[in-house]
């Protein structure tokens, strides 16, 4: 049974709204919008019914509070107002509201616009997952197109994406760049992170399935994947105009070979001025390539991976990653195992 907060400073309104709601949905009354707040820390309903004239915090100060909060961002609002205002409705769909509702409120009126905004929040999380999904799916393609042309690199892939979560997980807990990291829609920039290497489809099969090391003329075509990768995504951004997803795509094709010293490509950018998902990739990428055989090498032991990691903590690495790496470095471990 979905659930509604009903904040309202007349006792009679609360009264009122509970008897025609109470037969359908959860409802939990409050007399202020301190006490919502205070009753949101606990449960999150999916929709909240308020009064505009309230003593102390009225309404547009209280969705403006909501605002301000990014679960409860997403809670629909309906006004409940006593007066026909146009100016007071203006400024509340401004800030966020979704609906009016005169006082004293019929049951029919009051049944049908709940109904009606609990049914959009429900097709649109619908229509997001299912847009979710595609994307996801048009990534794997994507994704799958790069991987089967780079026959050396089997599984790498669905490795890193794996490597990634384990060490975002591992940063959280010890707190390395938590506060960036909690900004993150975490399933969207892992997922993204797969196109780190779209730009490899500029480049041809002789170079990226050579057998032998390249040559200096080869290895600076090879390192055009970068760019490559980026103005692919900026297309991909430009055409469908998706922007978040895509961003954190471009973050890690654009940053995952720049060093934490500055002297990696392809902008020589230097410590933390390398985005946070560039200096992520760039520890899980290189790992992922010492453990596997390739054609040009066979694979490096596990300990001689995590060493050559840490001798490169300050030079190729950010050292505070390198140390949640070094921590989490027997999940990685199971990871390769388990594949």
């Amino acid at each position: 049974m979905k659930s509604i907060f009903v904040v309202d400073d007349s006792d009679t309104n609360l009264s009122m709204a509970e008897t025609v709601l109470e037969d359908k949905y959860s409802v939990m009354t409050m007399p202020s919008a301190a006490k919502m707040f205070s009753l949101l820390e606990k449960i999150t309903p999916d929709l909240i019914l308020m009064d505009i004239e309230m003593p102390e915090m009225n309404g547009f100060t209280a969705l403006q509070n909501l605002k301000l909060n990014l679960i409860w961002s997403e809670i629909p609002v309906i006004f409940l107002t006593g007066r026909n205002d146009t100016e007071a409705e203006a400024r509340g769909l401004e800030i966020g509201a979704v609906d009016f509702i005169t006082k004293p409120f019929s049951a029919p009126v009051l049944l049908n616009r709940i109904k009606i905004h609990l049914d959009i929040d429900g097709i649109i999380r619908e229509k997001t997952y299912k847009l979710n999904q595609l994307q996801n799916n048009i990534i794997s393609v994507l994704a799958d197109m790069v991987e089967n042309r780079d026959k050396g690199t089997g599984g790498h892939i669905e490795r890193t994406s794996m490597y990634i979560k384990i060490l975002v997980d591992k940063m959280k807990e010890q707190g390395v760049y938590s506060d960036e990291i909690n900004k993150w829609d975490e399933e969207k920039v892992i997922s993204s992170a797969r196109m780190h290497d779209l730009g490899k489809i500029s480049i041809t099969d002789l170079i990226i399935n050579k057998p032998g090391k390249l040559t200096e003329e080869e290895y600076e075509l090879m390192k055009t994947h970068v760019t490559e990768g980026e103005k692919i995504i900026d297309k991909i951004i430009e055409r469908t105009g998706e922007e978040d997803f895509m961003r954190n795509a471009r973050l890690f094709a654009s940053s995952h070979h720049e060093h934490w010293d500055g002297k990696g490509y392809p902008r020589g950018l230097k410590g933390e001025k390398i985005p946070l998902q560039g200096r992520i990739m760039a520890i899980v990428d290189t790992y992922d390539a010492l453990v596997s055989e390739r054609p040009y090498k066979k694979a490096f032991s596990e300990e001689e991976a995590v060493k050559i990691i840490m001798e490169g903590s300050g030079t190729h690495y950010d050292p505070k990653i390198v140390k949640a790496f070094f921590e989490a470095r027997e999940l990685f471990k199971s990871v390769k195992a388990g594949l």
